[in-house]
């Protein structure tokens, strides 16, 4: 299978660059082709210019390997922190550029864009793992997790990817060396739960 993993944070040294490693690993060890991109270190540009709005707008050469990339993956994964409830700017502008009418969906004919979008995305499955120093209760109580909004139903199933499953991993700025090597050991089984050895990744619920 081809499985996009995408990380979206500054330091290299971080627990969300330790999950995507693992993702990366447990992928590869599975015998999966990987399309890894660490989006700070490959300097994306997140700004959408106005020419680039178009659905029948030229890409540059980044930007359409990026669009083919996801047009074909088997499979997606996101790495990223929670920052204001929000994926990261960097993370904001992949999405603006690269889940673009006619890659990741399209209006039906007739439709001027002032209807339902159909999904245009290949993949079965999306796995989103995210890091925050807000509690769960405080997280889903006062904030109403708005993450599990933003992925779940205004990117993925907008785009045709319904078999999804995301974990937050917090607090991250008091957790143990044991925690976090215990949350790794978790990354790896969903992990191979969705994309196993040598085997169609099959829906979980």
């Amino acid at each position: 299978m081809k499985i996009s993993l995408i990380i979206a944070h500054p330091n290299r040294d971080s627990f969300n660059a330790a999950i995507a490693e693992r993702c990366r690993e447990t992928l590869i060890n599975n015998g999966h082709t990987v399309h890894f991109h660490d989006l700070y270190e490959e300097k994306f540009d997140a700004l959408l210019p106005a020419h680039e709005i178009q659905r029948s707008a030229p890409l540059s050469g980044e930007l359409k390997k990026h669009c083919d990339e996801i047009s074909n993956v088997d499979g997606i994964i996101i790495v990223h922190p929670n920052w204001w409830g929000q994926p990261p700017a960097i993370l904001k502008g992949w999405i603006d550029r690269v889940l673009r009418p006619g890659v990741a969906y399209e209006f039906i004919e007739g439709d001027a864009g002032e209807g339902v979008p159909v999904g245009l995305l290949k993949a079965k499955s999306a796995l989103v793992f995210n890091t925050s120093n807000t509690e769960t209760n405080r997280e889903i109580g006062v904030f109403k997790d708005p993450l599990e909004t933003i992925w779940k139903n205004c990117i993925f199933n907008l785009c045709g990817v319904h078999d999804f499953y995301r974990r937050m991993f917090n607090i991250i700025v008091t957790s143990s060396e044991e925690q976090r090597i215990r949350w790794l050991s978790e990354v790896s089984e969903t992990v191979n739960t969705y994309y196993p050895n040598g085997k169609v990744a099959k829906p979980v619920h």
